[in-house]
């Protein structure tokens, strides 16, 4: 569905007023930088946000990723990969060149990514996927190994600059839960500024402003930006 400029002016303001009264919850020093999730909306619709301002866009698919940079290669855009990178679209996104791999899952991923940029003379910023709830469905390393497996991908893959973390909130309706999943991760995120990290990456449409309030500083939104 295509909305118009005012409508989507409308839903920006209003997702830009919640990150401002969470991140003033949080810290009145906090920088929160928005990236919007662009997957279920049109093209069109990206075009707009863009003149509205907006700058960071991420997809879930690589496919998906390759057809925006297509449609909108006349934008200076900064797309984002934000879903579950197979193995087998390990070039192609390379070849794409997203400011941000935001889910470098495992040291199996980081070893197989590194081969290819080096063989491509190439390097990629990511951040290290936490599964910060422990649900089988999810993604990303166990909070308890996940500083020892930031350190190690930093040592051994030059070419993968890890620049911070990323998680995805406890899937369920209970907000202590949610708000644990967060607050391991910041933790994390914490405990790793010495070795370069800058980002910490939670909170989507349906929880990011608790995200924030529990130290987030980049949130993934799509949703809540293109209602009708």
């Amino acid at each position: 569905m295509i909305l118009d400029k005012e409508r989507l002016r409308s839903n920006l303001d209003r997702v830009i007023w919640d990150i401002e009264e969470a991140r003033l919850k949080r810290d009145e020093h906090l920088i929160v930088h928005l990236c919007v999730v662009s997957k279920y909306t049109e093209t069109e619709n990206i075009k707009t946000l863009y003149e509205l301002g907006q700058r960071n866009f991420g997809e879930n698919q690589v496919q998906q990723l390759e057809k925006r940079c297509k449609e909108l290669e006349d934008l200076p855009l900064a797309w984002h990969m934000i879903g579950t990178l197979q193995k087998n679209k390990i070039n192609k996104l390379i070849d794409l060149n997203p400011v941000l791999l935001q889910s470098l899952d495992s040291l199996e991923l980081a070893e197989a990514l590194n081969k290819r940029l080096e063989s491509k003379g190439k390097t990629i910023s990511a951040l290290l996927q936490i599964n910060s709830s422990g649900e089988a469905t999810k993604s990303g390393v166990a909070p308890e190994t996940a500083k020892d497996i930031y350190q190690e991908i930093k040592e051994r893959f030059k070419n993968i600059e890890l620049k911070g973390v990323m998680t995805i909130g406890a899937h369920t309706d209970n907000t202590e839960l949610i708000k644990k999943s967060f607050e391991t991760t910041y933790k994390i995120f914490e405990s790793l500024k010495n070795d370069g990290a800058t980002i910490c990456s939670m909170g989507m449409s349906n929880d990011f402003k608790l995200a924030i309030e529990c130290g987030s500083n980049m949130v993934r939104i799509g949703s809540r930006l293109f209602e009708d």
